[in-house]
C-alpha cells in the first residue's frame, strides 16, 4: 500500500504525523509525505534519517511552504498546493490520500480521501470567547472551504469525541466519520527519573486557548516552568509582558529531548487549556509519570476522567488549591501520577494509533491490499 500524506509543521500535528508515518513505515507501508506551512527546521526533520537509514526506500518526503487554511490571506496558497498535490498524485500514483487539513478532502480525483480534523477555527474561538466568531469574508470562506471538504471526503477522523461533535455542530455531519485517538511512543519518554518539586505547562503565553497566563494569576505551590513563546509571531511586539513572581522560569520552545528531560523530572503537569481537541503535552506527561492537572473541559474529560485531577476551568483559584492538595500530598501524587501513566499506555500509545488507521485504509481501499 502507498500513501499520500499531507501534514503541516506548525503545531502539535507534526508530532503526530511523525508517530503516524514511522509506524507505518515499519509495518512496510509506503509514505509519500507533503509538509505545509512552513520548511522545517533540522531538528523536526531528524527523524527521517533514521527512517530512510533504517528503511528500503518506502518513504519520499516533499517540504513545502504553501499557507495552511486557518491562516489569513491563504485562498491563493490553498489553490496552489491544491495543484501542487494534483500533480504530485499524478507522479507518485499513491492508493489513497490521508490530509492533515479539511481543504483537500475536496481535491478532484478518484482515490479514497481520508481527512482528520484535527481542530478548528470555530469551535477555538466559542472555546476562548463563549460564542461564534463574527462575520467576515475570511471567515465565510474558510467556512466553505472546511464544508466542502467534509463532504467530499471519503472518510472524516477526529481525535476525540468531542472534537468529532464539534464538526457535526459547527460545519455538518460526514457520511463516514470515526474517532482515532492520537498516540505516542512511550519509549521517548523516562517515567523512571527523580522527580522534583516543580510544575510544568506547555504554551504559548498570548495564545488564549492554551491559557498558560492562567498560572500567574495567583502564586502556585511549587516552581513553575512555563515553556512556549512569549510573544505571538507575526505581530512585530516585543516579548508579552507578565507580572510572574520569583518561582517562575520561563522556558524557549524545547526540543524533544529536552522537553522528554524536563517532563521526567517534573512531577505536575499542569493542563489549563480552554481549547485541546486531544492534548500531546498532556500525554506526553502522563508518559513521563507526572501527575496530571487539568481543565475540566470536554476533551480532556474524556482522555483523563478517572486518572487526572480537575480543577474549574478557566479558574485560577480553584487551579491553585488543586495544586496545593498535590503539593501536600506525595503519595497522593504518585497514584495520580500512575493512573495517568497507565492510562496513556493503554489507550494513547503510537503503536495502536498506527493500527486502528492501517485498519481503516485497508477498508477504504481493498485493491490496494490485495496488490500489497
Amino acid at each position: 500500500m502507498h500513501l499520500l500524506i499531507t501534514s503541516d509543521t506548525v503545531g502539535g500535528v507534526w508530532t503526530y504525523t511523525r508517530e503516524l508515518v514511522t509506524g507505518l513505515i515499519n509495518r512496510g507501508v509506503r509514505v509519500t509525505l507533503v509538509s505545509l506551512g512552513d520548511i522545517p527546521s533540522l531538528s523536526q526533520t531528524h527523524w527521517m534519517h533514521e527512517l530512510r537509514a533504517a528503511g528500503d526506500g518506502g518513504f519520499d518526503y516533499r517540504p513545502t511552504a504553501f499557507k495552511l487554511e486557518w491562516m489569513q490571506d491563504s485562498a491563493a496558497d490553498l489553490e496552489a498546493s491544491a495543484d501542487y498535490l494534483r500533480r504530485l498524485i499524478g507522479e507518485t500514483q499513491p492508493d489513497l490520500l490521508h490530509f492533515n487539513q479539511f481543504y483537500y478532502g475536496a481535491l478532484d480525483c478518484d482515490l479514497p480521501r481520508v481527512v482528520v480534523a484535527h481542530s478548528d477555527v470555530v469551535s477555538w474561538w466559542v472555546a476562548v470567547h463563549g460564542q461564534e466568531p463574527p462575520p467576515s469574508g475570511w471567515l465565510s470562506w474558510y467556512r466553505d472551504s472546511v464544508m466542502l471538504g467534509l463532504e467530499k471526503a471519503t472518510a472524516v477522523i477526529a481525535p476525540s469525541r468531542w472534537m468529532l461533535d464539534q464538526v457535526e455542530r459547527y460545519y455538518l455531519k460526514p457520511r463516514h466519520a470515526s474517532v482515532i485517538y492520537n498516540g505516542r511512543s512511550p519509549g521517548l519518554f523516562n517515567p523512571y527519573m527523580t522527580k522534583e518539586d516543580r510544575i510544568v505547562t506547555v504554551g504559548r503565553l498570548w495564545d488564549q486557548g492554551k491559557n498558560a497566563s492562567l498560572l500567574l494569576e495567583t502564586p502556585m505551590p511549587a516552581p513553575l516552568a512555563i515553556v512556549g513563546a512569549r510573544h505571538q509571531p507575526g505581530t512585530g511586539s516585543g516579548r508579552m509582558s507578565v507580572d510572574a513572581g520569583p518561582n517562575v522560569d520561563f522556558e524557549s520552545q524545547q526540543d524533544e529531548r529536552q522537553m522528554a528531560q524536563m517532563l521526567g523530572r517534573a512531577s505536575i503537569y499542569a493542563a489549563v487549556s480552554q481549547y485541546e481537541p486531544f492534548g500531546l503535552a498532556p500525554l506526553e506527561a502522563a508518559l513521563s509519570g507526572c501527575a496530571l492537572v487539568a481543565s475540566d473541559i470536554p476533551a480532556l474529560r474524556e482522555l483523563w476522567d478517572g486518572a487526572a485531577v480537575f480543577f474549574r476551568n478557566n479558574d485560577a483559584q480553584d487551579l491553585r488549591q488543586t495544586m496545593e492538595m498535590l503539593v501536600r500530598d506525595p503519595a497522593l501524587r504518585k497514584q495520580c501520577a500512575d493512573l495517568v501513566f497507565r492510562r496513556a499506555r493503554e489507550r494513547f500509545h503510537a503503536a495502536r494509533m498506527t493500527d486502528q488507521y492501517l485498519s481503516l485504509y485497508q477498508a477504504l481501499s481493498p485493491a490496494a491490499v490485495a496488490a500489497a
